[in-house]
């Protein structure tokens, strides 16, 4: 939709929240000026830093304007026209597949690809290439709690309720979760439910900007988020304050659930997490004492190697104390990346199709297949989820197409990975940016930003957006739907890769329909018109589901599923020549792996670079200065930052961000040791060593 004034309403490129924005473009047409957007619900016209400079990676001056192929010659990469470029691709897939087979070939994924692009990826994966090789990286981000979510409720949406119920509930427990930092504008939200009387309770070792605005703060040692939720239960069942209506009468499994609790009581709680026990029992009275509550999480609990239990203990906690499927109530999941729920839902992942159905499942695939127009069975079986695709490279998976991710710097051990992309035969890159995994491609697409094109993401409430474009891209570049296009008719597969992305939202209705994210009553119209389309929405008639779950739960009987589950360590611990923790995060000012911000200069001037914070403690111990070289050692590699002393992290634990690469890359230090259920790496929790560099 245009405003009155002729700006464009669109929406910020960065994370999850989607913030709405206008784009009045400048005189010439080059750039855009980002004016507040007032009438959209979930920032109401609020932007953070990186919002508000999103338009200085418009530049030409630091993106890609054409295609680049690595010449035999030289070694380097060289201009070349998108007829050779896309030639070089093709040739190289096609070799690749012809001498390995299919699933030599694969495909990596981005959680910032809209859904037009993400369905587009999919397909063209399992269609053109027949590879089972597909995954991305926003199993990295919220994978966890979307299986805790699929085991407890049946359906996963991060946010089961939209963002404007927060403030209306009686307390919240933010675990894991630093929202004044990494989504600054839903900031408010907690701060307007203090101001109507509600609490708010947050878990987290490090004593963060929004910790500071907490009526509670508990600071438990990284990787033992579990047993706290648990002890939490044990509390609750032991003082009675259970909703045995609810349990009853909603959910099932709640006899084995409250055993596994009941042998956590709050002294070994406090043994485990550091959390002193009059702490602990005063979170769980004032959990229980309005008729309302929500547990959200983030990325701090969900990306351990036990990640899903740990999500699905603090689901049981809301469960046995009725705070789900009610008013005002629930578990929630803050997503991270701006369309990792979209992302995910419509076939990017290894093991889904788009609506987010089950590649193992023979209806679903009889669905898709015949909405691609191609023979059920010629669908390729389930891949590898992210890492065990990434640590596959040079080995099994032979050539490799990536698409809006920058692994180099945001996977776990990082040295590693970027070893597995060295080894590969043939890597092509399609991003907006030289990043530090696209410089290591055969081939590098230009592929347009979210200025410069049309299309829709799904935000953290499971809200369907439209971003409409506001510039024309520079000659030199194209859209991820043309790249695919291309590809696929040079593979031999000439339809159904259209470029329009209306045409493709189109299709993505079909094959989601009926599915659990359903999109097919959602269309450009409606989501303009209703600033968004909350899914599922299985008709154009349907009004769309804000609240899930108010009736029933999305499993077979309605009910709602405990899940018994029981504390264990991180997968690594400290010891003698390990003794600190490591965990990791985001600053304010800097975006995931920062291929994006790092070129913006206000913002590298708010965050110059990385930093390990440590506590006066243990910077004693080690002999640590302010502002000094620290080297930060685990048993996957050496990171190098300056130190940052504060009294707001435990003594255990030290922090680094994982913005940057080189010297100062924390990935080069965290573990890949995966969740058995969802296959997300432990981020944040790993042993290191600490010393003066």
């Amino acid at each position: 939709m245009r405003t009155p004034d002729s700006a464009i309403a669109t929406h910020c490129p960065y994370c999850a929240l989607q913030c709405g924005m206008n784009l009045r473009p400048e005189p010439g047409g080059a750039t855009v000026e980002v004016e507040e957007r007032a009438d959209f619900p979930v920032n109401r016209g609020a932007l953070c830093g990186k919002g508000r400079s999103a338009p200085a990676v418009l530049s030409s001056r630091v993106r890609l304007t054409g295609p680049l192929v690595r010449t035999h010659a030289t070694g380097a990469l060289e201009p070349a026209t998108w007829e050779e470029a896309l030639d070089a691709v093709a040739a190289g897939l096609a070799r690749t597949r012809h001498a390995h087979g299919p699933d030599a070939v694969g495909v990596f994924g981005g959680g910032g690809l809209t859904n037009e692009k993400a369905y587009a990826l999919g397909k063209f994966a399992r269609v053109a290439l027949r590879t089972s090789q597909i995954d991305y990286n926003g199993r990295f981000c919220m994978s966890s709690a979307a299986a805790a979510h699929q085991r407890a409720f049946g359906l996963d949406r991060g946010l089961p309720f939209p963002l404007e119920d927060i403030p209306r509930t009686g307390c919240v427990i933010l675990v894991g979760s630093n929202p004044a930092e990494t989504m600054p504008p839903a900031l408010r939200y907690l701060t307007e439910l203090k101001a109507n009387g509600g609490t708010l309770i947050v878990v987290d070792p490090r004593r963060t900007r929004t910790a500071e605005q907490a009526d509670l703060h508990l600071a438990p040692r990284p990787g033992t988020d579990l047993a706290l939720a648990l002890g939490l239960l044990h509390l609750v069942v032991a003082e009675g304050r259970t909703d045995e209506e609810f349990i009853a009468g909603r959910t099932t499994g709640w006899e084995e659930a409250r055993a596994a609790a009941m042998a956590h009581w709050p002294e070994l709680v406090e043994r485990i997490t550091g959390v002193p026990v009059p702490r602990l029992r005063e979170a769980a009275a004032l959990f229980c004492a309005p008729s309302s509550a929500m547990v959200l999480t983030a990325r701090g609990p969900e990306q351990q190697s036990k990640g899903t239990d740990t999500v699905g203990a603090w689901i049981n906690l809301c469960l046995a104390t009725g705070r789900a499927g009610r008013p005002f109530s629930g578990y929630g999941c803050l997503t991270g990346q701006g369309n990792g729920q979209g992302g995910r839902e419509h076939g990017q992942k290894a093991d889904q199709l788009p609506g987010y159905r089950k590649l193992t499942d023979p209806a679903a695939r009889a669905h898709v297949a015949e909405v691609w127009g191609v023979d059920p069975d010629s669908l390729p079986a389930p891949g590898r989820s992210a890492y065990e695709l990434l640590d596959a490279l040079g080995t099994d998976v032979k050539a490799l197409l990536l698409m809006g991710s920058n692994p180099v710097v945001s996977a776990p051990r990082a040295a590693h990975v970027e070893d597995r992309i060295r080894a590969l035969d043939f890597l092509a890159v399609a991003d907006v940016v030289l990043s530090e995994t696209a410089a290591l491609a055969d081939v590098v697409l230009p592929v347009t930003q979210w200025a410069e094109e049309t299309g829709t993401t799904t935000n953290l409430e499971g809200r369907v957006l439209l971003r409409r474009r506001a510039l024309t891209p520079p000659p030199g570049v194209r859209s991820d739907l043309d790249v695919l296009h291309g590809l696929a008719a040079r593979l031999g597969v000439e339809k159904g890769f259209p470029t329009a992305p209306e045409e493709v939202f189109e299709e993505l209705r079909r094959a989601s329909a009926g599915g659990p994210a359903d999109y097919s009553g959602i269309s450009y119209a409606r989501i303009e018109a209703e600033q968004g389309v909350f899914w599922p929405c299985p008709q154009e008639s349907h009004p769309g589901t804000p609240r899930l779950f108010l009736d029933r739960f999305a499993t077979e009987d309605g009910r709602a599923r405990f899940v018994p589950v029981s504390h264990r360590d991180a997968a690594e611990v400290p010891d003698r020549e390990y003794p600190v923790l490591l965990t990791t995060g985001r600053v304010v000012a800097q975006y995931q792996s920062g291929a994006q911000t790092r070129r913006v200069d206000e913002l590298n001037e708010a965050a110059p670079g990385p930093f390990v914070e440590l506590h006066p403690r243990l910077a004693s111990r080690i002999g640590a200065v302010e502002g000094a070289p620290l080297a930060v050692v685990s048993r996957r590699g050496r990171a190098v930052a300056p130190a940052r002393i504060t009294d707001a992290i435990r003594a255990d634990t030290v922090f680094m961000p994982f913005h940057w690469p080189g010297e100062g890359r924390a990935n080069s230090l965290t573990n890949p040791a995966l969740d058995p259920v969802s296959r997300m790496p432990e981020f944040k929790v790993c042993a290191v060593r600490v010393e003066p560099a």
